[in-house]
């Protein structure tokens, strides 16, 4: 047996990976391939003789009409063996070997890693497996499988598997489309199969950022969750199964093409990870987990962007453009990024991708005069791309229609916004635009980018594209490192761990809709933290859905990402740019405290309304938003409840509307004046607010 206070120790039989909030128990009998005996609440330090006899009751029972020794789920769930739900290794050498025998021939424990290799010797074939447990409080499982045979292995799928008990008996997991991803989606943990599928080429603005398991009626705050990601930026499975004669799962991989992957002798293939965290206290203990993992890697602290692309779309003019950037620096702007239009031929979005020179035309003297503006302003100076695309109205393409990724040899997908994908698989392509990505980096003072990604991939094999983005931004990153990367794709359509372990922020959605925001970063914040997700105050009227918004309720939702703006604010009244100015001061003032503390949300039992905030690690400050999304059915507004505060504490509380207050609907003016209240009250009794008109909001700030 091993646990976390071991040492490293060959062919365990029972292996206990925990930490304060989870354990998981893997146990090993005879060759079998593991199972996971416990993935859930802690259980401490328990004795070697405990978990043998957790092992020995979770394997008690065995129906009539089933086997006659009872078939466990195995973390690769093994058909050879008698599964009978969703095989974990789908391949097949020549037809045959289609459900392999694998037998564990070895497997260690050290630290919180605990790894395995099984074979078949008949198939020829050889898996090994990890599973570690990181600091953060995540599990992450993959499996390899190598071809130890003279003939060509046709694999058809590798996804790992983990039990979860019976009780969690209700799915949550989520849907969308452009400009409105992380829809949610409930139902009840029942019989057979809920599979999630994404065959787009990317993540998928309809893909599921996660699926999450609980008990009936989990909330943020309240019942036991488990959750599952598959960090994977191509096509990718995720799924929750139920058997009559087997445990509840949830699992998930790569969703691999039929011919894709052929293994040819001593070739190896390797999934993705699937992550997955556990929380005994609501979805906010699974956002925890998740934070903390992606925030293992430092950043500095996120500069305030403009993004001119609703400020000039593809009308680059320089001496527009300095103004705009006068203006922006003038109000307390940090970093100037110029979108699309600035390379050849991109007049509209009909030609030009793939041709990445800057246009003679629009730019005689090239980009330097708006670079030393901008920088001489102090601020930085960043660059949109979309470099895996190209218009058929290209030099590129013209001289390369090779280059571009079909189903079959001379054959073209359907056009997706006049575009079509660049194989940059191809060793030719993939140079092409290193190249010229690297130059364009090299000749400039540029310090960010924006990667777009603007159609799905049709028809296409998608792994290789995949593993070969993986592969350019990895050499980006290794000829620029202080170069920033955003991961966009028409917005949110790439949002998975596999890209944001190569980018420093993802572009949230296309749509700067105010209340479209409050819903898109609630969830996608169930698994990103504020600092990675691009949040932007845009024009009074959105130009995606036409609704108008106050300035002081786009703002209150962009401070709860990584602030910025999207306007013409040369058009803006000066009014609206003090009220920006004074924004972005009220940002660069709490942003250490947004981009380090605890996200947490209150279960607040009024759904026009939505309660969130963010709370210090050592609990001495806090940020909370009230945002009354629409009109309430009760006359009165519920009293808010502020979670994750000490309730030894006493804290001032101020209510803060730093580009206007909100507008009211009631006749007697509040008090703005700040109070002080202990911890407990306020997040136990709570607090009554203003009655505030449908889409505004009120900022809580606690210290």
């Amino acid at each position: 047996m091993f646990d976390v206070n071991g040492v490293r120790m060959s062919n365990p039989e029972v292996v206990h990976l925990h930490d304060g909030i989870s354990s998981v128990v893997i146990t090993l009998q005879g060759t079998d391939l593991p199972v996971v005996a416990h993935w859930g609440r802690t259980l401490g330090d328990v004795g070697q003789d405990a978990l043998r006899g957790l092992v020995e009751v979770v394997s008690w029972t065995n129906p009539n009409n089933a086997p006659d020794v009872p078939v466990p789920l195995a973390l690769l769930p093994d058909a050879g063996a008698g599964y009978s739900g969703r095989p974990g290794l789908r391949g097949h050498r020549g037809g045959e070997h289609f459900a392999p025998a694998l037998a564990v021939t070895s497997s260690t424990v050290e630290g919180r890693t605990f790894r395995y290799t099984a074979t078949d010797e008949a198939a020829q074939i050889t898996v090994t497996g990890t599973v570690e447990l990181l600091d953060s409080g995540m599990l992450r499982v993959r499996h390899a499988v190598r071809n130890d045979g003279t003939t060509p292995y046709a694999l058809e799928g590798l996804e790992t598997a983990l039990p979860v008990p019976a009780h969690a008996g209700e799915l949550l997991d989520f849907t969308g489309r452009w400009a409105r991803e992380r829809e949610p989606q409930r139902q009840a943990f029942r019989f057979g199969s809920w599979v999630r599928e994404s065959r787009r080429g990317r993540t998928g603005h309809d893909a599921t950022i996660g699926l999450l398991a609980g008990t009936p009626g989990f909330s943020f705050r309240g019942g036991e969750v488990w959750a599952v990601h598959v960090a994977w930026s191509g096509n990718h499975v995720t799924y929750a199964e139920n058997q009559v004669d087997g445990s509840p799962v949830l699992g998930g991989g790569e969703l691999l093409l039929p011919g894709e992957i052929t293994l040819a002798p001593g070739e190896e293939y390797e999934s993705p990870w699937l992550y997955a965290a556990y929380s005994a206290e609501g979805i906010d203990g699974i956002s925890a987990a998740f934070h903390r993992r992606l925030r293992e890697r430092a950043l500095r602290p996120r500069p305030v962007v403009l993004n001119t692309w609703e400020a000039v779309y593809f009308d680059h003019d320089l001496a527009r453009l300095t103004s705009l950037a006068d203006t922006a620096a003038a109000i307390g702007v940090e970093r100037f990024v110029l979108d699309d239009g600035w390379f050849r031929h991109r007049r509209d979005d009909t030609a030009g991708l793939g041709d990445w020179y800057v246009d003679e035309t629009v730019w005689p003297d090239g980009l330097t005069p708006l670079i030393k503006h901008v920088r001489a302003l102090g601020m930085e100076f960043g660059l949109w791309f979309e470099p895996e695309m190209v218009n058929p109205d290209s030099d590129l393409y013209r001289a390369h229609p090779d280059w571009v990724l079909g189903p079959r040899p001379g054959v073209l997908p359907p056009p997706s916004r006049y575009q079509q994908v660049l194989n940059i698989a191809h060793p030719d392509a993939y140079a092409y635009i290193l190249d010229r990505v690297s130059s364009v980096l090299s000749d400039n003072e540029i310090a960010f980018v924006k990667w777009d990604h603007n159609r799905d991939l049709i028809g296409s094999r998608v792994h290789a594209q995949t593993a070969a983005y993986y592969r350019l931004l990895d050499e980006l990153r290794r000829r620029h490192p202080h170069v920033e990367i955003e991961s966009c794709s028409s917005g949110g359509g790439r949002i998975d761990l596999g890209v944001l372990d190569r980018t420093d922020r993802v572009w949230t959605s296309d749509c700067n809709d105010a209340l479209e925001r409050q819903l898109i970063q609630r969830w996608t914040g169930v698994f990103l933290p504020p600092e990675l997700m691009g949040a932007h105050v845009g024009p009074t009227k959105s130009h995606t859905t036409g609704r108008t918004h106050d300035l002081s309720f786009r703002v209150a939702t962009a401070l709860f990402g990584h602030f910025g703006i999207e306007w013409d604010i040369n058009s803006a009244t000066d009014e609206e740019r003090a009220g920006l100015q004074a924004a972005i001061e009220y940002y660069k003032d709490v942003r250490t405290l947004a981009h380090t503390g605890v996200v947490v949300r209150s279960d607040h039992p009024d759904p026009s309304a939505w309660v969130h905030g963010i709370v210090a690690a050592d609990r001495s400050e806090a940020l909370f938003c009230y945002a009354q999304l629409t009109t309430p059915v009760q006359n009165k507004p519920r009293r808010v409840r502020l979670p994750g505060l000490d309730p030894k504490r006493t804290y001032r509380l101020s209510f803060d509307a730093p580009a206007g207050r909100p507008r009211l609907t009631q006749r007697q003016q509040p008090s703005w004046e700040p109070v002080e209240l202990p911890g407990s009250v306020l997040t136990e009794a709570g607090v009554q607010l203003p009655v505030l008109e449908p889409e505004q909001a009120v900022l809580l700030r606690l210290r």
